[in-house]
């Protein structure tokens, strides 16, 4: 199996060009659906999230475990600002998180992988699962940016 820190790195590396050649107006294009996000909000999501998850993996590895709150997407989405911020700097912001993330991922201990974690009022799951479901969510996201049906895409 590819280390976890190996397989982020390589979303980074593969993500970022492609989001980059994405122009500003499109960026900031308004969906159709009112509830829904731009790509700048939606990629603003993603560091929120490495920013959330940040805490719990380095709680679990030290701590042997993690419980702690889920968080408000969409709440952190519009503190954000994401919105209005120029295009370069939402995805430098989103770069430098999930490097830095990686970072975090490479010093994880084997046998901490097993740690339990609890996030909001979800049931228990490993450190393993919690790392693995971050980069699946995060490619996910990525991978609606970047598709046809996404505005102006």
């Amino acid at each position: 199996m590819i280390p976890f820190s190996q397989r982020l790195q390589t979303v980074i590396a593969e993500a970022e060009p492609r989001l980059r050649a994405i122009a500003e107006p499109a960026a900031g294009a308004a969906p159709a659906d009112p509830k829904g996000w731009s790509k700048k909000q939606e990629l603003g999501h993603l560091a929120d999230s490495a920013i959330n998850n940040r805490v719990r993996f380095i709680k679990a590895a030290l701590e042997g475990e993690f419980t702690g709150p889920s968080y408000d997407g969409p709440g952190w989405v519009k503190l954000g600002g994401y919105a209005t911020a120029p295009w370069h700097d939402v995805i430098d912001f989103w770069k430098v998180l999930n490097q830095s993330l990686a970072c975090v991922l490479d010093g994880i201990p084997a046998a901490r992988l097993t740690a339990p974690c609890r996030v909001g009022n979800g049931a228990p799951v490993t450190l393993e699962f919690l790392i693995d479901d971050y980069i699946a969510h995060m490619q996910h996201h990525l991978d609606h940016i970047f598709s046809s049906s996404h505005p102006a895409a």
